[in-house]
């Protein structure tokens, strides 16, 4: 059996003095796609932050690939939230993609004959090749999306972290989406953080709840007593465990 991809032990982080997660405990095997869902505030964006060594917990342990996460930098492809990039800067597709082949530490150096031909790989992949001569500012939002996405597995890899990947995406675009990430999951685990509870219920393979503390279950189906503990209020699950609504409580008066 291969080592997990990432564990967390007894970690807890707080912000500010406020906690914000909480004697958090979670295995990701190789080959996993864990969907990280939970409510605004919850602590999933920290999570993942933790995951990449991006920030430091007050206590408890994170390994990644056996070591701490800063030495497996190289072996994870990450989408965050905010891009950073205005619409408006005058690079194509084709370059934005390029830039997943720079590497940290070494110093510039200028692109080879197998950094363009990897791009045209991963660009083919996530079937954004035709845009290649275009501006990043001209494409949709998911077409934007399926671009940083290739950006982050251009230097291939073993796994990808997306922080609410589809958050500007339509519903159809959000299932092409996550489809392609499906097809990528055969060869690279993968974490996601979303809120697309009803397209993910066909991609994923596990699910971890977030709101300060981790509830974590090995299947792709949310349960009832999961969004309890995690969203603290009644929960009602239509269909095969989604989509969910959250009720207000109904605590006496």
């Amino acid at each position: 059996m291969s080592a997990p991809v990432i564990e967390i032990r007894r970690v807890w982080f707080s912000f500010n003095g406020l906690p914000v997660l909480e004697n958090v405990n979670l295995t990701v095997k190789s080959g996993d796609f864990l969907a990280v869902i939970g409510p605004n505030g919850g602590g999933k964006t920290t999570l993942i932050k933790v995951m990449l060594g991006l920030l430091a917990p007050d206590r408890g342990e994170v390994r990644v690939f056996g070591g701490p996460p800063e030495s497996a930098l190289q072996r994870i492809g990450y989408v965050p939230q905010d891009i950073g990039m205005k619409q408006s800067f005058p690079v194509s597709v084709e370059d934005v993609v390029l830039m997943g082949r720079l590497r940290g530490g070494g110093g510039w150096r200028p692109f080879g004959r197998a950094d363009r031909k990897a791009v045209q790989a991963v660009m083919e992949e996530m079937r954004v090749r035709e845009f290649r001569r275009r501006q990043i500012g001209e494409l949709s939002g998911g077409q934007r999306q399926r671009v940083f996405v290739a950006r982050a597995l251009v230097g291939d890899p073993e796994a990808l972290i997306l922080d609410e990947p589809t958050s500007s995406v339509d519903t159809q675009g959000q299932t092409e989406f996550y489809q392609l990430l499906k097809e990528i999951n055969q060869k690279v685990t993968i974490v996601v953080v979303s809120h697309d509870l009803m397209v993910l219920s066909s991609h994923v393979k596990s699910v971890a709840c977030v709101n300060r503390q981790v509830f974590f279950h090995n299947a792709p189906e949310i349960t009832r007593d999961m969004l309890q503990m995690a969203y603290h209020c009644p929960v009602e699950l239509v269909a095969h465990g989604l989509p969910h609504r959250v009720l207000p409580s109904h605590q006496d008066e």
